[in-house]
């Protein structure tokens, strides 16, 4: 087996050669199939011999983008195993230096997606894993800030959000992060402040309060304990403190102005924003006490420690799932971090430059942390993007036929109609012929009668309504005119005539009685009452007899007669239900009309009966239009029939 081994290895070697030079893997495929025999496992080999071949010969020609093309091209051939890409690459950033493996690595991003791949992700991901955390050890996080995120965001694009190799489930916390500093009295230079505008000593008590925080940042379940979260309170105190003593003012480059009196507060964020986006700040904390001075007036390195205090903070009052129950805190402590973060958003906006938009960026980076922090509480559910429907049935709904506007226009003017457009309006615009004379009609007169309006006042007592009377009296009735004893009050004055309307329509109806015992009144209306006794309910009686209608100067809404809902029914017939549709009954209703009479016109004209006593708009005028519509021109022309004018009829008669 051993000799099969090497022969087999020359081989490979050997087609290997030929493969890189033409670059092209067909060259490996013969040999491949020579070997690919039961018991003989020729893609571990091959694996091997690709490995060989790379610290060989890859090295010398420098090719090695190349070569690790060439072994994924194998892979989709099936002649190695997925893992040897990423086998091979990290053997390859083994051997160079961080200057090469940083140029290198720019493939590994490229190509995130060939690694996403189903054929290599299950395979490679522990692979690819180990050599990026090889890499990291390697480089410096000071010098190689650059690469070491470039690697840090090539794992997210990588891995999904609910790999947990990526996560810190458990909630545990890096506790070899330790903060050295000097625990002996020094001396502290404070040589670099000036004292007249610093009210908090900088000696070595504040070194040691400053520096001793960072214990706490590194393992926040210290402030659970009673006694060290009292050290805590007071060395923060203490800071905040310092902070508050040193104002730092926003710098200004007067080098770069002129003075045309056009530079405003708004020209000058935007130009400090874009200064900020063009550098980089990178904490590293140096603890020397003799740079203390210089770090409090520092705002970048104010900056870090506020937000460690407010990251602190939001990792106490949250609800963690690996949290040990007794990690409480008490209502003394809720509150001095209630107002401690109050008093850090107020130096974050006063630290320069652009406090306030950094303040507001922070307070929303920790939103978006707490809902991380209960995506963990939850399980790290894996996140899916939504299923699309692929369900065909579905169709959109069909585009509606749209009329010409011009020959909608043209068949209304040839029923002597009008279209508005409109279905609402063109049916208001063709209630009467002539609307100007319809507005001007008696239905139209919205007005109440006086005595409606001093029954029932909801305040006797409110201007609005003693005016709104005045009005009333003067326009309806003669009363207004009356000499009268002058009211001290209005709601006097309107009280007595409302007496005297009262007395006057009381006194007509007893005439009225005795003139005519034989007919039964049900109600008299008296609008306004002359002082001959004639009132305006006599006036409109006589108005609106039958003989004298004038068509021309009034408008009424015609009601139909019961021999006019017969003749009607009759001529409808059949279509009565067609008729029911459109006037908006249900099929419901319909049938109750059909079940309650046998006869179709009995039928129809309950359904015509029905529609005259429940509808407001019911009238002949409607009828007439709807049933033009429907085509049912012979109805609509019995209808015309039965608004013709009375004395027209006469004339017709005689």
């Amino acid at each position: 087996m051993s000799s099969l081994y090497l022969r087999a290895q020359q081989e490979f070697t050997d087609s290997l050669k030929k493969c890189v030079n033409k670059k092209d893997i067909e060259y490996l495929k013969p040999s491949y199939a020579l070997y690919d025999t039961n018991g003989f496992d020729a893609k571990s080999t091959l694996d091997q011999t690709f490995r060989e071949f790379l610290f060989k010969s890859v090295f010398e020609t420098k090719d090695c983008i190349g070569y690790v093309q060439l072994s994924v091209e194998a892979v989709r051939n099936d002649l190695v195993t997925p893992a040897l890409p990423i086998t091979i690459l990290g053997d390859i950033f083994d051997a160079v230096t961080l200057d090469e493996s940083e140029k290198l690595f720019c493939y590994v991003e490229d190509n995130v997606d060939v690694w996403k791949e189903p054929l290599f992700f299950t395979a490679c991901k522990n692979h690819l894993l180990r050599m990026c955390n090889d890499l990291l050890r390697r480089l410096s996080r000071s010098q190689n800030t650059v690469f070491c995120g470039r690697i840090l965001l090539f794992l997210a694009k990588f891995f999904p959000f609910s790999e947990r190799s990526g996560l810190n489930v458990v909630s545990e916390f890096n506790l070899e992060n330790l903060t050295e500093y000097a625990s002996d009295a020094i001396d502290i230079d404070d040589s670099l402040v000036d004292s007249e505008n610093v009210h908090v000593k900088i000696d070595y008590n504040l070194y040691c309060k400053f520096w001793a925080l960072q214990d706490f940042f590194r393992n926040p379940n210290q402030c659970y304990n009673t006694v060290q979260w009292k050290t805590f309170a007071l060395h923060a105190t203490s800071v905040l403190s310092a902070f508050n003593s040193f104002k730092l003012e926003e710098p200004r480059d007067t080098t770069s102005k002129t003075n045309t009196g056009n530079s405003n507060d708004q020209n000058d964020d935007v130009e400090m924003e874009e200064e900020i986006r063009t550098q980089h700040f990178f904490s590293k904390f140096l603890t020397n006490s003799k740079l203390l001075a210089l770090q409090l007036s520092d705002s970048n390195f104010r900056r870090s420690v506020l937000v460690q205090c407010l990251i602190l903070f939001q990792y106490l009052r949250s609800t963690v799932k690996f949290k040990a129950e007794t990690y409480s805190l008490t209502t003394s402590q809720s509150d001095f971090i209630k107002e401690t973060e109050v008093q850090i958003y107020k130096l974050l906006e006063e630290t320069p430059p652009c406090g306030k938009k950094f303040a507001k960026t922070v307070k929303h980076m920790l939103q978006r942390e707490e809902m991380w922090n209960n995506w963990k509480n939850d399980g790290c559910k894996e996140f899916k993007r939504p299923e699309v429907s692929s369900d065909e049935s579905v169709k959109p709904p069909a585009k509606k036929f749209k009329r010409n506007l011009g020959d909608a226009v043209a068949d209304a003017c040839k029923q002597n109609k009008f279209y508005m457009g409109n279905t609402e309006l063109t049916r208001l615009w063709n209630l009467c012929p002539d609307n100007l004379q319809a507005c001007r009609g008696s239905d139209r007169n919205f007005l109440p009668s006086i005595e409606q309006y001093l029954e029932n006042p909801k305040d006797k007592t409110d201007a609005t309504f003693e005016w709104r009377a005045l009005r009333l009296l003067a326009r309806q009735s003669p009363h207004f005119f009356t000499m009268i004893q002058t009211p001290n009050k209005v709601s006097d004055y309107l009280e007595s005539v409302r007496k005297k309307i009262n007395e006057s329509r009381t006194k007509i109806k007893n005439e009225l009685v005795e003139a005519k015992p034989e007919v039964e009144i049900e109600e008299v209306q008296i609008q306004n009452s002359n002082e001959d006794g004639l009132s305006r309910w006599q006036e409109d009686s006589e108005m609106m007899k039958p003989h004298e209608l004038d068509d021309k100067n009034t408008h009424k809404t015609a009601i139909a007669t019961p021999e006019q809902l017969k003749e009607l029914s009759v001529i409808i017939g059949e279509t009565w239900q067609k008729l029911a549709n459109k006037l908006g009954y249900t099929p419901d209703l319909c049938k109750f009309f059909a079940d309650s009479n046998s006869n179709v016109s009995e039928q129809c004209r309950t359904m015509l009966d029905h529609w005259f006593n429940d509808d407001d708009d019911a009238s002949l005028d409607n009828l007439s239009y709807i049933l033009e519509g429907l085509d049912m021109i012979a109805a609509a022309d019995a209808i015309k029939r039965f608004l013709e004018p009375a004395d027209k009829m006469e004339d017709i008669s005689e």
